[in-house]
């Protein structure tokens, strides 16, 4: 394994100036970067083997086919997966959260059931079961947190007999906390309820099997983990994934079309529709092999020192809020903050005038928002490249904020 102490190297962007300082790269929850190991890898593909998968039989055709399923057999062996049949490439998470709701949500749910998620989803695992519940007549309901963001006692119980499908993210993109992922799972199945795992802020991060979490969706996406944008993931168990119909139409997803009727290719393509993102793919490889050559217990644990290290000092600064739990082992990378009278994006005006990224806003979270009666956060997140200098010079600016904003504490 390589020393992840020396991952920052590989990422060329971090070498880049902004404002004469040194850019200082902490919106990784957003979007991670790209280390030259993948873009080398993508540009020998997009010059030596660029081709329409699954089209022709020519020699580039072929390579990119094989390009193409190799990729899904890396995620399978990624993530866990028991066969090639159970992985499905889309555009993103919000895609494969649309493709879960609309092909099985929308056609196995009605009036009476129930769907319960939590109040910390992100928009894409939260506003596809509001379309879910409108069209089939069934009821959303949440789980709620108590001050610290752990779901609250008894929360859980609102999973019974009437619910069919438990959502939430395996880590927030907000707090980064984890939830209670084996109980809720657990509870879910007790009452026959199938369960939708959103993995966008744990895949990149941490080790994940799928077979060990039982989950019966799994989704994530590429660009969080050192991809390029535009490829991500469904992980389904095969006999869900069966009886579910397609959700985009024509392409590779057809079997044999005739006047009036079509018939639907087999798994994992019946939900692929369309010339499939090649590239997108042949990104995931490479970057799920980059990861892995330090291996992602050591990526979770650098993880766990950085929140360690940084959490602790912005506590300590005046007027500084943390969103969720103030306890370090809690944090996956994601630290959501609020500094009194002092809007969120200022803050991020502030740190960015000094080669600082960080994400301000809702964060596509705004029920949680709503929740903590806060309209919006600067969230700094980390990844593997980021360093203790970066958090050194993330706080020496952080300290300054109100007086920048002619506040004299």
């Amino acid at each position: 394994m390589r020393p992840i102490t020396e991952a920052y190297k590989d990422f060329p962007i971090l070498q880049k100036e902004h404002n004469g300082h040194r850019l200082v790269y902490l919106d990784s929850g957003a979007t991670t970067q790209i280390p030259q190991m993948v873009i080398s890898r993508l540009t020998d593909h997009m010059l030596h083997h660029n081709g329409n998968p699954h089209r022709g039989s020519h020699i580039l055709a072929i390579e990119a086919s094989e390009a193409y399923e190799n990729a899904r057999d890396r995620v399978v062996e990624f993530i866990n997966a028991r066969e090639r049949e159970e992985v499905i490439f889309t555009r993103n998470t919000t895609e494969s959260m649309n493709l879960i709701a609309h092909s099985y949500g929308a056609n196995f749910l009605s009036e009476g059931d129930k769907i319960v998620i939590t109040v910390a989803e992100h928009h894409a695992n939260l506003v596809t079961w509001q379309y879910v519940a409108e069209k089939t007549g069934a009821t959303l309901e949440y789980m709620y947190l108590d001050d610290s963001g752990h779901l609250k006692d008894g929360e859980i119980d609102k999973i019974d007999e009437s619910t069919k499908i438990v959502a939430f993210a395996h880590v927030s993109n907000v707090l980064g906390m984890e939830f209670p992922v084996k109980d809720l799972i657990a509870k879910a199945h007790s009452v026959g309820a199938v369960v939708v795992l959103d993995g966008a802020q744990s895949t990149p991060h941490m080790k994940v099997d799928v077979q060990a979490l039982d989950c019966d969706f799994f989704v994530f996406s590429g660009h969080k983990m050192c991809a390029s944008q535009g490829i991500g993931v469904v992980y389904g168990k095969r006999a869900l994934l069966e009886k579910m119909p397609p959700f985009l139409l024509g392409g590779d997803m057809i079997e044999y079309v005739k006047e009036q009727s079509t018939t639907f290719n087999e798994l994992p393509y019946k939900f692929e529709a369309g010339t499939p993102n090649a590239h997108g793919a042949v990104s995931l490889h490479a970057a799920i092999d980059y990861l892995e050559s330090f291996g992602m217990d050591a990526i979770e644990a650098h993880e766990e020192s950085l929140v360690s290290y940084v959490l602790p000092k912005m506590l300590e600064i005046p007027h500084v809020q943390v969103l969720g739990s103030s306890n370090p082992r809690e944090k996956h990378g994601v630290i959501a903050f609020t500094i009194d009278d002092v809007h969120p994006h200022d803050v991020a005006t502030i740190l960015d005038s000094k080669g600082i990224c960080v994400r301000s806003g809702h964060h596509c979270a705004q029920p949680l928002g709503a929740f903590f009666k806060v309209a919006a956060s600067t969230r700094l997140s980390m990844y593997l490249y980021t360093r203790k200098e970066d958090l050194d010079a993330f706080l020496e600016v952080l300290k300054t904020v109100r007086s920048v904003m002619g506040f004299k504490d």
